[in-house]
């Protein structure tokens, strides 16, 4: 898979990138801005779906954005299949668009229509999700840092447990992601990296599935967790609408969510600093889906030749309980 972390340190030159838009539109496929800037820029971006409250904050950011920056954007709703994704990529290759940006729904599966943007001299940037293909088939990665979630998700779970005085042996519950999607795997991934080095005999992932990033599937999923595991003390959720789901379920049960069963999510939308400052949700680890402004930002630079970094990486922080009605009127997803 592509290795998100080694981003942070590469740089590449994009000259080839422009170099091949240019050529789209030497032959007439493009409908992108000249060097003088009298054509706006088109970009063909394909979404993963509209699966959560983050995915649509996402979509909406970068709507706003291509609005602001005056790019003519062809927009695809993939509803999480990645074969709409795969289609949508290649209408936008017939389109003869200037570049192309997606968000895999999963990581494998690419490297066919990857190539096939490639021989139509197509750049293409990836948003918010890596994908395990040539790393020579895109020109960079606008997105977090999934691993790293993982592990501030487990660190910030050793603060909750301070500070609900929990002792002993710490039986864990995960709410995974979209199978094979980056964000689930990348997530599981680092939270166990700090258990397996710092907790290897107190802490215990007693019950791990996927609820598909949905609050139904959080729901659903948290229902069976409870009736095979009914002693769960932390349920970590890969995002704030499966713990939102799973809340239902746990209320349902008549235990008390916070409390009975201390709660740690990903991703910061605003439902999900709702519930944490009622008490129901310990502490978010932030994944930023503002991402708008930076993509738009780095289509221009890849369309006009310039350099950019292999992985331009966004600004995020972590909030504990005590932090969510202070934090809750600033919230813009």
């Amino acid at each position: 898979m592509l290795n998100r972390r080694n981003f942070l340190t590469a740089a590449v030159g994009v000259a080839a990138a422009g170099g091949l838009a240019a050529c789209a539109k030497e032959d007439g496929g493009s409908n992108g801005s000249s060097s003088g800037g009298s054509k706006a820029i088109t970009l063909g971006f394909a979404q993963v779906g509209s699966e959560s409250g983050w995915r649509t904050a996402n979509t909406d950011s970068v709507k706003a954005a291509a609005k602001e920056a005056g790019f003519k954007l062809q927009f695809s709703d993939a509803q999480q299949k990645p074969e709409n994704q795969i289609s949508a990529i290649r209408s936008f290759i017939a389109q003869k668009v200037d570049v192309i940006a997606f968000s895999p729904v999963v990581v494998t599966g690419w490297d066919a229509v990857l190539k096939e943007a490639q021989a139509a001299k197509i750049p293409v940037v990836l948003t918010d999700r890596s994908v395990d293909s040539d790393e020579s088939l895109f020109v960079t990665l606008v997105g977090s840092d999934f691993t790293d979630e993982g592990r501030r998700a487990a660190k910030i779970l050793e603060k909750v447990l301070e500070k609900a005085g929990h002792k002993g042996k710490v039986k864990i519950a995960q709410l995974e992601g979209t199978t094979g999607a980056a964000p689930a795997i990348e997530r599981a991934k680092g939270f166990k990296e700090v258990m397996d080095a710092e907790h290897k005999d107190d802490w215990e992932i007693v019950a791990s599935q996927t609820g598909d990033f949905t609050r139904a599937g959080g729901k659903q999923v948290m229902q069976a967790f409870l009736q095979s595991n009914p002693d769960i003390d932390v349920l970590f959720a890969h995002n704030d609408d499966m713990g939102l789901g799973a809340i239902q379920a746990i209320e349902a049960a008549g235990k008390k969510p916070g409390k009975d069963i201390l709660i740690v999510t990903v991703d910061g939308v605003k439902d999900g600093f709702i519930a944490m400052s009622e008490g129901k949700i310990n502490a978010i680890v932030e994944c930023n889906p503002l991402l708008g402004p930076q993509l738009m930002e780095a289509v221009k630079k890849v369309h006009a030749g310039e350099k950019v970094e292999r992985w331009i990486k966004t600004e995020e922080s972590d909030f504990m309980q005590d932090q969510a009605k202070d934090a809750l009127p600033t919230r813009k997803y």
